[in-house]
């Protein structure tokens, strides 16, 4: 399918056509001896003719003769409109000089093109297990992990949209930019980040995601929280701000950790949503023209949601999905590829039968001319090598030219000759298994940086693409192939292939890629690590941003936290007043239950969120739990729970504990996050607070259940509104063995 490009690139073209054909006819004048001349029409012919000056008249000296000057008032008009087209011409030529790299990575735009029918993941399963097997799944997988249940208080007034994940209805509205917003590289941030104006890179559309300063403030929480090893402060934060990449991301490692896989697809389908909904209006990331800075951190979250999207797709077999968004992240930053995803579009690409995309890319990178630093070639990587040799024979159903691609291959990387055969079971000759060449190696130790990253490919292509060998006919093709290339091999002296892959991974840029993208993976190909550098191993890194760039441009420190807001500091109280009035509409139960929160201190360092999170809290409470609280509150004071000043151990002795707990901002209970989201959203001013009460939803608790509650805190003198139920509720309390 052809490129598809906009009317200026159309023009642009059109002239670059017409140029050569102006040469072409400019060199053929040239060539004879007496050009034809310019015969004017009208009254310009008219006046050349009088003015004419006869051939024997032309003067002998021939400084006198200036044949400039007497055309240069009879010059038509065709020749003033060629003399400007020849003065456009050598603009345009500036311009095809300094646009050389657009052109030519004109064909591989239509190739990084993203066909967006085919990200969705759940229509692929329809086609293969029909739709009635696939919503039985999901209502059993969404039952089992309690993802089905609405949370309180969020009722949605609209279908989400989006091109990259189905919204569940569960979800909370997310506002437009929810604290993200996009923009594009300056001039002068693009000049610092390639400082080569030759490469093709220099000639895309870069653009960065930019944070808020709510969001920074969250972010900040965030780290806190995972300085804290506690999972319940990272739903702290998701409480504060439900829509918050970094945290979703680490979420759903936790959750991956656990075998939850449903529960971490969520998060990160959460998390691609935020992302997409900050480019809405800036750039479209599925055309294939548009670029996104990897050396900022605020954009290395949407690179880890989307690797973590194609494994996943993987996993469930969602194989032409997985292509899809693999083409994606691909598209985001081709040159360095630091997610290292190339490897993945090796296995999927055949197996999804993209083959032929493939070929198209190979094609495309093979015929390049110039090799740029920290740029990668997809066509001198071992894995492609051999699945270009895969779609060929794909094709052709016969040898040929697939055969030559495949001795090339081995050619090239005989490295994975003995890896694949033992993982497909091909008997190779016992003089082929003993070449130097196929010597597998189990470790980077003796070998350079980049020896190591070809063996970690090899091992990494044989491990994953070793089921599309299995077949009789590829197995019978690659045994035949490889007893046959003993001769080649002890007659080559160098392959140039191999030459540039080892020159190209003497860049530590790539050479991260390719760790980041084992260490992504970890789980999966643990045994692999040996090749990664031990110093590279024990680096600072979080599960949300795996081994940062070294080139990174900005990174979570004080600097980029500076004018951060606190998502923590305390709340107005006319807006808790408002929102506990909703919660408790009686107002002496509401006085009762605030009286209660006010004589414990200790609840508000525990509770952020003030009376209406003590609330929220009590209605979601087991019974035991509520128990044991109230054991607490009653062992805290002397008087009971109402006692002004308690909260502390008798005689004012310090809580055993309290100096060995970190220096961190208190965060709220687990289950807050679901209750009430819209109480979360302390970023507009108060005016608009105001204009947006109307619109929050908070549903209010049942009476009984707030009076029982306060009838197990203050017992039956505090419920002489309901003297009525007083029995009854004695009763139940006198049941459950608690006065």
């Amino acid at each position: 399918m052809p490129a598809r490009i906009n009317k200026r690139q159309q023009r642009e073209q059109e002239e670059l056509l017409a140029l050569g054909n102006q040469t072409a006819a400019a060199v053929d004048t040239d060539s004879e001896e007496e050009p034809a001349p310019i015969v004017p029409s009208g009254f310009a012919a008219a006046k050349k003719k009088k003015k004419k000056p006869a051939a024997s008249d032309a003067p002998a000296n021939p400084q006198q003769a200036k044949p400039a000057e007497v055309p240069k008032l009879q010059q038509p008009k065709s020749l003033k409109k060629g003399k400007g087209k020849e003065k456009k011409k050598d603009e345009l030529q500036s311009v095809a000089t300094s646009s050389s790299s657009t052109t030519r990575n004109a064909s591989l735009v239509s190739l990084l093109s993203v066909s967006v029918s085919n990200l969705d993941a759940e229509a692929e399963m329809r086609k293969f297990f029909g739709a009635r097997a696939v919503i039985a799944a999901k209502s059993s997988e969404t039952s089992s992990s309690g993802g089905s249940k609405k949370r309180r208080g969020v009722v949605p007034t609209q279908a989400q949209r989006s091109q990259l994940t189905r919204p569940h209805p569960s979800w909370s509205m997310i506002k437009q930019r929810e604290g993200l917003s996009s923009r594009p590289l300056t001039d002068e941030e693009v000049q610092q980040k390639i400082t080569d104006r030759n490469s093709p890179a220099a000639g895309d559309k870069w653009w960065t995601v930019e944070y808020s300063k709510r969001y920074k403030g969250a972010t900040k929480t965030f780290m806190q929280a995972v300085s804290s090893a506690d999972p319940e402060a990272l739903r702290g934060v998701l409480q504060k701000l439900p829509w918050h990449g970094d945290t979703l991301l680490q979420l759903a490692e936790v959750y991956r950790h656990q075998e939850d896989y449903s529960q971490a697809v969520e998060y990160v389908d959460r998390a691609l949503f935020l992302y997409e909904r900050a480019f809405l209006g800036s750039y479209s990331f599925t055309n294939g023209l548009n670029r996104l800075d990897f050396n900022r951190v605020e954009n290395r979250p949407f690179f880890l949601a989307l690797h973590r999207q194609v494994t996943d797709l993987q996993r469930r077999g969602c194989i032409r999905t997985a292509f899809e968004f693999g083409r994606l992240l691909y598209s985001l930053e081709p040159w360095t590829d630091p997610h290292g995803v190339l490897f993945h579009l090796d296995f999927v690409s055949i197996k999804s039968g993209m083959g032929q995309w493939l070929l198209d890319v190979y094609s495309e990178f093979a015929c390049a001319k110039t090799a740029f630093e920290d740029h990668l070639n997809p066509s001198a990587l071992p894995g492609w090598a051999y699945a270009r040799a895969l779609a060929l024979f794909a094709r052709e159903k016969a040898g040929g030219s697939s055969t030559d691609a495949l001795k090339q291959a081995m050619l090239a990387f005989p490295e994975v000759v003995p890896l694949l055969a033992d993982k497909c079971d091909i008997s190779l000759s016992p003089e082929l298994r003993e070449h130097r060449a196929f010597r597998i190696q189990t470790d980077g130790i003796g070998l350079s940086p980049a020896q190591s990253i070809l063996h970690l490919l090899s091992h990494l292509y044989a491990q994953r693409s070793a089921p599309l060998w299995k077949s009789a006919s590829h197995m019978k093709w690659f045994e035949n192939t490889a007893n046959g290339i003993r001769s080649s091999l002890n007659a080559q002296r160098s392959n140039p292939t191999r030459e540039r892959f080892l020159q190209m991974y003497g860049s530590t840029t790539l050479r991260y890629s390719v760790y980041r993208h084992i260490l992504v993976l970890e789980q999966s190909f643990r045994n692999l690590t040996p090749f990664i550098p031990r110093s590279v191993l024990l680096a600072k890194q979080l599960a949300c941003d795996p081994l940062p760039p070294l080139t990174a441009s900005s990174e979570y420190n004080d600097a980029f936290f500076a004018g951060a807001e606190e998502i923590f500091s305390v709340r107005p109280r006319r807006r808790d007043a408002r929102a506990l009035e909703r919660l408790i509409p009686d107002a002496g139960i509401r006085a009762q239950i605030e009286a209660l929160f006010h004589a414990n201190p200790g609840l508000a360092r525990q509770l952020p969120g003030g009376v209406v999170q003590f609330v929220q809290m009590m209605a979601e409470m087991p019974e035991e739990a509520l128990n044991d609280m109230m054991l607490d509150f009653a062992m805290a004071g002397e008087g009971g729970v109402g006692v002004p000043g308690g909260g502390g151990m008798p005689g004012g002795l310090p809580v055993e504990g309290d100096d060995d707990e970190p220096d961190l901002e208190p965060m709220p209970p687990r289950g807050a996050a679901e209750v009430a989201p819209a109480l979360a959203d302390e970023d507009q001013s108060e005016e608009d607070e105001d204009d947006e009460d109307e619109d929050e939803y908070i549903a209010p608790m049942p009476i009984r259940v707030v009076r029982n509650l306060l009838n197990r805190f203050w017992g039956t003198g505090g419920a002489a509104a309901d003297r009525d139920e007083s029995d009854s509720d004695a009763e139940e309390r006198d049941h459950d063995g608690v006065d």
